[in-house]
């Protein structure tokens, strides 16, 4: 598990998008937190990682709950705040999703309740302050443990800087 703070919206896109560079196919992303905690910024950030175009724009896809892009691989980025519970996902079918050929990122994740993949990278939002949000990462699996590891190295405190793509 790693907790970190960022003091603003361009930290927090830029640690997404470290962790965009590191996601391969059939990774699943699950983020949780209040509404304005950084959410939509951190899933800015990542689909930047992943190689979509800079000109497309990376919106919330709260009415439409899904938002497919193209880049390195295929980005399906959800946003489930309107769904009631778990039900809910399986009636639309987007579990296919979940374990297919892109990686997989979930806002209001905690919606899905016993429907998330056993295997997942779970990014805790919470305020702490004006600009600052708190980011708890949560690895479950072997895949994530790695994944953590590669995102933050032993060598954290000495170089990991949110602004830098690499330390």
């Amino acid at each position: 598990m790693v907790e970190l703070i960022t003091s603003s919206a361009a930290e927090t896109a830029s640690l997404g998008r470290r962790l965009g560079t590191l996601l391969g196919p059939g990774d699943f992303v699950a983020l949780t937190g209040d509404l304005g905690t950084g959410k939509t910024e951190f899933s800015r950030g990542v689909a930047a990682g992943i190689g979509v175009k800079e000109t497309t724009p990376i919106t919330s896809p709260t009415f439409t709950l899904l938002n497919s892009y193209q880049g390195r691989l295929p980005f399906y980025h959800f946003d489930l705040y309107r769904l009631a519970g778990a039900g809910d996902i399986l009636e639309l079918g987007f579990e296919e999703y979940f374990y297919g050929d892109g990686a997989c990122l979930v806002e209001w994740a905690e919606r899905l309740q016993g429907e998330m993949p056993g295997d997942r990278l779970t990014v805790t939002f919470s305020h702490e302050g004006d600009d600052s949000r708190r980011l708890l990462f949560e690895p479950h699996g072997k895949r994530y443990e790695e994944l953590l590891t590669q995102l933050f190295p032993a060598n954290l405190k000495k170089c990991f800087d949110p602004l830098q793509d690499s330390c």
